[in-house]
């Protein structure tokens, strides 16, 4: 193939060198300069160098088929579709090779298994070419699950595309988004070819032997398109004689009109076979054969160049061929081949596109049609598609069927939300609201709202658009109960929120109740409930995951795992959360995964795994990047993290933009949570007073919204701390009391840990015997388990080990703060563990014995002594392996040995010296 390029070698042999790194290379052009010869020659190559080859050669009547382009360049991967994921499975067999399935394929299924067979071609070992020939014909759902994947595969195949160059002096977006990844993209400009090189395309193309003067002005007329070119020599053969040095070659003003010439000359029955031809998205032989058109036919153009008949479909040269043919065509002429085609075509969405072509004027016949080829597409994963065939079917619906009419407006408005065009949708729902009335209004205000939660739309959007949605429907209709389910997720508040769920309950669960909705609403009003203190009625919870089948609803499909989380039950929400996450991943549905990710970085948060929990963050941010959101979770999260692991300033700054952000935004949530975090990093830094002003605000902002439980936040018990250390003791009683109404309302560790904590420092700062507190810290402490909550159960052994050094009772202080440190330190809190030894210092007198196991390091050495591997012993005390490590290396120093061979003949000698893990005397 490559000996069959002239005049390319530079180019080739750069293009070559980047993809072989592997990189990715654009070549751009004008149609017909020798953009596919290039492309073809370099996939060639890469099949002879062993390569994995996916290509695809896109043309502009494929534009209009969904995932055409896709199943080409797929192919070679169809083996592995077995091993993707159920939902990717069926995408990948139906749409992208058998074309049907019974169950309804979202596109962002198709992204994710496009991705995952990328994946599994590279995991391979095989270099792998994935090659676009005529980027800008590809078909919008292939380029859009195309684009999807390779912007996540890292590192990616090497890629090659190429495009037709754009007019003027800007840089156009390079195609897929090769432009906007992180590879590298080298873009080649393909230029024109010179008399020498033209002269060898002629001669192997069209067997022309020109004199060289007359070539010299061929090229120039063409110049240097080597498709021109060939036209030109071409028109230049059907000359009675060739032409003097002074006269005209018979060059047209374009290709079109050189095409036209040629079509001109062809017998009438050729000319309108090759017409019919180029009207087919595919031209097949059969559909050709039933319009009475026969492979013989075709002869003419066939010794013209323009085509060539395989043994199933006519194939044009070059896709400017097509394009010229089809723009030469007069529009009656037009019309008339189209309903001779929509007669005959054996495909039922060929034959819709063909009768779309040929109608004008409102037809409900046609209009059904396309509706019906608009489902199949949805269908078939292909939304985008389907939005604009429920647009054509609305234009040729009669006026006077408004209620149908309007159904496809909707219909294709959905579409467009559901293929993530959101402006797209939101304009489309607004246009319906406010040409229609009644039921179609209320489901356009409906979907109008959704658009505006799901785009993070400030200002209530959702919210008063839901609003208005309820005033336009119904108000006992199955559509007002949908609506109240959606409010009551859109509403912040407590009280109106368990309104509209108890509203939605009673609408929805009669005959044609949605099954889903109510689930959510079932969840949203045990939600409400609790936040605003009722007793939990974990009954409706109960009721909800029994009904909610395989597929939990997008409006509460999080909050069982909220509650867990909230009632310090960390596996139950991990195991939600988690099993949400991998359905999430294996249907594609990023902005799922982006929510699931920040509540399973809290999760393990609250847990004590920082490592696991930053791995969720930084998985979240990566994804929210890539969606274009606010990332103030994720931001508020890192910011936590820094806290905890004694990075202030950081986290101070977190703080600061994030109340300043929730201020502009007027968003108290975002208020919330980072009032709580800088008051918190004040705490943490010695700033008692702010850290008391701080966790004031926070309450009253609490308090203002009507939030007797805000389940989340558990911040009472540092609001105490910093009270007592800021001396103002009548506050802390205040937030003691509180706190133990949270506790009686809904007891839980951490209010069990709190209040323990909480009750001894109060004790303690008003002069009271705090030996009954310090029982009780002892007891709760004991009662959870340290996989649980083990920051708050360290910084229960802190408090026990201030009290008891205020008492002056300096053994069981300095056991209780050593015990203390070495638990902050296996977590990683520095400032806690920092502040554990600062305490201890305060005590005086001689510290225990450098050889002296810490807790943490004494049970790391004797699972170690029982053989267990690092990574066993991290799982079982819920830290890191380099946790592990860092303690076996103070081990084997203490104890003067150097493997772990030798821990058990250490631990024997010093197992009377062991420093208690935790607890008080006295």
């Amino acid at each position: 193939m490559r000996r069959a390029l002239v005049g390319r070698d530079e180019i080739f042999d750069q293009a070559w060198r980047s993809l072989g790194e592997p990189g990715q290379v654009l070549l751009e052009g004008p149609a017909g300069i020798g953009k596919t010869a290039l492309l073809r020659a370099l996939t060639a190559e890469a099949a002879r160098s062993g390569w994995l080859v996916l290509s695809c050669a896109p043309t502009e009547c494929e534009a209009e088929l969904p995932f055409a382009a896709l199943a080409d360049l797929l192919r070679p991967l169809a083996d592995l579709a077995a091993e993707l994921p159920r939902p990717q499975r069926i995408a990948a067999e139906t749409v992208l090779v058998t074309g049907d399935s019974d169950e309804t394929i979202d596109e962002r299924v198709i992204g994710a298994a496009t991705r995952s067979l990328l994946e599994a071609a590279l995991a391979s070992g095989r270099p792998v070419l994935l090659a676009v020939d005529d980027a800008p014909w590809l078909d919008r759902p292939s380029e859009r699950a195309l684009r999807f994947a390779l912007r996540r595969v890292g590192p990616g195949p090497a890629t090659l595309v190429s495009s037709r160059s754009a007019s003027g002096p800007a840089v156009p977006a390079a195609p897929l988004g090769l432009d906007a990844g992180s590879g590298r993209l080298t873009r080649l400009a393909v230029t024109p070819l010179g008399v020498n090189a033209l002269h060898h395309v002629l001669r192997e193309r069209v067997g022309a032997d020109l004199d060289r003067p007359l070539l010299a002005r061929i090229a120039r007329e063409a110049g240097g398109n080597p498709l021109v070119a060939i036209e030109v020599a071409r028109a230049v053969q059907r000359l009675p004689k060739p032409p003097e040095p002074a006269q005209e070659l018979p060059v047209a003003s374009s290709m079109h009109q050189l095409l036209a010439d040629v079509l001109a000359e062809l017998p009438a029955r050729c000319r309108d076979a090759v017409r019919l031809a180029a009207l087919l998205t595919v031209p097949l032989l059969r559909d050709l054969a039933a319009a009475g058109v026969g492979p013989r036919a075709f002869d003419g153009a066939e010794e013209a160049g323009l085509l060539a008949v395989t043994p199933a479909r006519v194939e044009f040269t070059h896709p400017v061929y097509a394009a010229a043919v089809r723009a030469g065509i007069p529009p009656g002429v037009r019309r008339g081949l189209h309903r001779r085609l929509a007669g005959v075509v054996a495909d039922p969405d060929e034959r819709v596109r063909q009768l779309a072509a040929c109608t004008t004027t409102a037809d409900p016949v046609v209009a059904d049609a396309l509706a019906a080829a608009a489902a199949r597409q949805h269908a078939r994963g292909a939304p985008d598609a389907a939005a604009n065939l429920y647009e054509a079917a609305a234009r040729l619906t009669p006026a006077d069927d408004r209620p149908t009419l309007g159904q496809r407006l909707l219909a294709a408005a959905r579409c467009r939300f559901d293929c993530g065009d959101h402006p797209g949708a939101r304009t489309a729902a607004e246009e319906v609201a406010a040409s229609f009335t009644g039921h179609v209004r209320a489901e356009a205000l409906l979907l109008r709202a959704v658009v505006a939660w799901s785009a993070d739309e400030p200002g209530g959007t959702a919210l008063a658009a839901a609003g208005r949605a309820l005033a336009a429907t119904q108000p006992d209709s199955l559509l007002a109960g949908r609506i109240h389910a959606h409010l009551a997720l859109f509403v912040d508040l407590p009280d109106p929120a368990r309104t509209h769920a108890e509203s939605a309950i009673a609408l929805l669960s009669g005959p044609g109740g949605d099954r889903e909705l109510l689930a959510a609403a079932l969840l949203h009003l045990f939600n409400s409930e609790v936040r605003a203190g009722a007793p939990p009625r974990t009954e409706l919870l109960d009721r909800a995951l029994a009904m909610e089948g395989p597929e939990p609803s997008w409006l509460a499909g999080t909050i069982p795992a909220v509650w867990w989380k909230g009632i310090d039950d960390p596996d139950r929400a991990r195991e939600r959360l988690t099993r949400l996450l991998d359905r999430a991943a294996a249907r594609g549905d990023e902005p799922s995964q982006y929510e699931l990710l920040k509540h399973l970085g809290e999760t393990e948060l609250l847990a004590g795994r920082w490592s696991m929990a930053e791995r969720h963050i930084a998985a979240a941010r990566d994804l929210g990047e890539l969606l274009g959101t606010e990332l103030t979770a994720e931001t508020w999260l890192t910011g936590l993290l820094d806290a905890l692991r004694g990075r202030l300033d950081a986290a101070a700054r977190v703080a600061q933009a994030g109340v300043r952000l929730g201020e502009e935004l007027d968003d108290d949530w975002c208020r919330r949570i980072h009032l709580q975090l800088g008051a918190f990093v004040a705490l943490c830094a010695g700033r008692a007073a702010d850290a008391a002003a701080g966790y004031g605000r926070l309450a009253a902002l609490v308090d203002r919204m009507g939030l007797t439980e805000p389940l989340a936040q558990r911040f009472e018990p540092d609001w105490i701390e910093a009270c007592v250390a800021a001396g103002d003791l009548a506050t802390a009683r205040v937030a003691l009391h509180r706190l133990t109404e949270r506790h009686r309302r809904l007891p839980r560790p951490w209010t069990l840990l709190g209040l323990a904590r909480s009750r001894a420092l109060l004790d303690s700062a008003e002069g009271r015997d705090p030996s009954a507190a310090l029982d009780d810290l002892a007891a709760a402490r004991a009662a959870v388990a340290p996989h649980v909550l083990p920051l708050d159960r360290a910084r229960c052994l802190l408090v026990a080990g201030v009290v008891h050094r205020r008492l002056r009772r300096k053994r069981p202080a300095r056991e209780a703060l050593t015990a203390a440190a070495a638990e902050f330190d296996a977590l990683d809190a520095a400032a806690f563990a920092a502040r554990a030894r600062a305490e201890a210092a305060r005590l005086g007198g001689r510290p225990p014995a450098p050889s002296a196991l810490t807790a943490t390091e004494e049970r790391v050495a004797r699972l170690a002594a029982l053989g267990r591997t690092s990574r066993a012993i991290a799982d079982e005390l819920f830290v890191s392996p380099k946790t592990v490590e860092t303690n076996l290396s103070r081990v084997y120093r203490k104890l003067g040995i150097s493997r772990r061979a030798e821990l058990n003949a250490a631990l024997a000698r010093i197992s009377a010296d062991v420093v208690p893990t935790g607890g008080h005397k006295g």
